[in-house]
């Protein structure tokens, strides 16, 4: 029988877990530090939250057996292994990532202690997260810290602190809890300029040949060197004529930051680039109160985009867009009193939940990887991996700055780090430099060169190291640079990225019900995405698994499944970025896709 408090058994797990019995309660254990970051540049304290400032906290408890879900995961997604395609339902997943009950009894009595009852208390399937919803005035005395409004140059504010404490004893217990230190500024990766339908061509579009033989042998018609469209793609990637046959395939696009897929805007498109799937349309859903406004005058450009192509290229494969809600920079006044979390935590939550998750999900959002802490990059990392590991390919956009900040003006770029040194630095972007995601970088033209008036996003993690599945790839380019080249200014050792490209400017897309032209990476991803379903259809015909986590079966077919880009650069950080060479190379990763070659590829690799 315990006779000692609370406090005291905190104490005592943490020095002899197994130990029942005491002469005398302890002493109640210290604080200490859990995490404390340096604010990233731009960020200046704006004031104190008022104490009733509601606080959403999501509480990381440690995966013991996660290294065994990764490793089922590489087995499962490698194509020379004996178990390709062998992928794990949710329940199998789910005993891999819960925490050991020591975790979840002393993470339980901690809250207790605070008086935080059992009920408000909502916990993940696998209960790996627990999430509480508390006024901020209580966060501080839990974490012993202190919330601030931080302001943003541009104006945003968020709530979060510099730096966490927990009871000594809870450091094994618990990961992480956010939002605390997290700074990142979540955004769509589309460039800000949206034309109209009769803008001209940008000069460096008019250079490129327009009719011309791809690597695949189409012909690409000579309007697609101005202006995207379905049919565009198609021949670009040599997808003509194929016809998805299975319709329990399924494709997902993720929606955040009220962000509206609006339903006439996509009859429009379909009216005009896919007529045989007029008067389609795709499964809603809303995840944690996001809305589905369809007023035509709200209708986004970043959900439009992503739905229009990424579900006109596979039709008719069923799809799904997601609305989740929140917005982490966010005013913090009467009108928004919630600090609600980084959106697509809550949408991982929500999908991990369900047993049959879309089979391909594009996302087209991300941070500057050294704005959110390597803690909580980890561990939603591990979340991606979950999807992967039961079938489910998920796509990321490399992002639009090229090696970091392309702004061309040196003495408004954001490249340095947030380590107190402010050392020049380029800069990644998560979720992209996830391990277990696709990472989709951008092209323009024909043939394809690495798109300009952006900069395809891409460059080395400073949190991931290089995965075997592309070492060799990675290894051989770097080989190549000459060296020196960019010494200091990225980890040669980190997880490349992208890992492949699709087009990514001059979409021409139906928004407010007025066709305009869009471009970023954001276009790229739901592209990719787009032809993983098709290809999934392929495998799926053949009584095949879904294709899942992608990277190893990318990374080991043959050259000839993707059109090589050679030609390009991403500039950024007052440099030209690295170039796009022969094979793999941080700007349009490994090419962009030819789907004739890899349909054929993708059923000699049975299960």
């Amino acid at each position: 029988m315990r006779s000692f408090s609370f406090t005291g058994l905190l104490c005592l797990v943490s020095i002899a877990p197994f130990l029942r019995v005491l002469a005398a309660p302890p002493k109640a254990c210290a604080p200490k530090v859990k995490e404390s970051v340096i604010p990233p540049r731009g960020w200046t304290q704006h004031g104190i939250p008022s104490p009733d400032h509601t606080i959403v906290l999501r509480i990381a408890l440690p995966q013991p057996d996660f290294n065994l879900l990764e490793k089922h995961l590489y087995e499962v997604s490698d194509p020379s292994h004996a178990r390709y395609g062998d992928h794990l339902s949710k329940e199998e997943v789910e005993r891999l990532v819960a925490p050991h009950q020591d975790s979840i009894d002393a993470v339980d009595e901690w809250l207790r202690s605070y008086n935080i009852d059992s009920n408000d208390v909502h916990r993940s399937a696998a209960k790996d997260w627990v999430t509480v919803k508390i006024p901020v005035s209580l966060a501080e005395k839990m974490l012993d810290t202190t919330y601030h409004v931080w302001e943003h140059s541009d104006g945003d504010q968020i709530v979060r602190t510099t730096s966490y404490s927990l009871p000594e004893n809870l450091h094994a217990h618990i990961d992480l809890v956010q939002p605390t230190t997290m700074f990142g500024r979540f955004k769509g990766l589309k460039s800000t300029i949206v034309w109209p339908d009769e803008a001209e061509a940008p000069p460096q579009l008019k250079t490129l040949v327009g009719t011309v033989n791809t690597a695949s042998g189409a012909i690409v018609d000579a309007s697609c060197n101005t202006t995207i469209t379905i049919k565009c793609l198609q021949q670009l990637y040599n997808a003509v004529g194929f016809t998805p046959k299975i319709l329990k395939n399924s494709i997902g696009i993720t929606g955040y930051l009220e962000q509206f897929a609006n339903i006439q805007d996509l009859q429009s498109f379909y009216a005009e680039q896919r007529p045989d799937a007029l008067n389609s349309s795709f499964k809603f859903i809303s995840v944690k109160g996001g809305l589905n406004d369809q007023n035509l005058s709200l209708a986004g450009a970043e959900a439009n985009l992503d739905v229009q192509f990424a579900f006109g290229l596979s039709f008719p494969i069923p799809g799904t867009f997601w609305s989740t809600a929140g917005r982490p920079p966010f005013k913090p006044d009467v009108g928004t009193p919630t600090n609600t979390n980084e959106p697509y935590t809550d949408w991982l939550d929500f999908v991990l939940s369900h047993p049959s998750p879309p089979l391909s999900i594009s996302t087209s959002y991300g941070d500057d990887e050294q704005t959110v802490p390597k803690s909580f990059a980890i561990r939603a990392c591990a979340s991606f991996a979950q999807l992967g590991v039961r079938g489910v390919s998920l796509m990321f956009s490399s992002g639009d700055g090229g090696v970091g900040d392309n702004n061309p003006n040196p003495a408004t770029q954001q490249c340095f780090t947030n380590d107190g040194r402010n050392a020049t630095r380029f800069i990644p972007l998560f979720p992209a430099s996830c391990p277990f995601v696709t990472s989709v970088g951008g092209t323009v033209g024909v043939p394809e060169v690495a798109v300009s008036r952006f900069f395809s996003g891409g460059g080395f993690s400073d949190y991931f190291e290089r995965p075997w599945y592309q070492e060799k790839a990675v290894k051989k380019h770097l080989s190549t640079l000459p060296k020196g080249t960019y010494k200091g200014l990225y980890n040669p050792k980190g997880r490349g990225i992208p890992d492949v490209a699709a087009q990514g400017d001059r979409f021409r897309i139906f928004l407010s019900g007025v066709p305009r032209m869009i471009g970023g990476t954001s276009a790229s991803s739901p592209t990719f995405a787009g032809i993983v379903a098709l290809l999934n259809d392929v495998r799926l015909s053949k009584k095949l698994p879904p294709l899942g986590f992608l990277n190893p079966l990318l990374y080991s077919v043959d050259s000839s499944a993707f059109n090589d880009i050679t030609v390009g650069h991403n500039s950024g950080c007052g440099t030209t970025g690295f170039n796009a060479t022969r094979g793999w190379d941080p700007v349009t990763g490994l090419g962009t896709p030819n789907f004739g070659i890899l349909a054929k590829l993708v059923v000699q690799k049975g299960h």
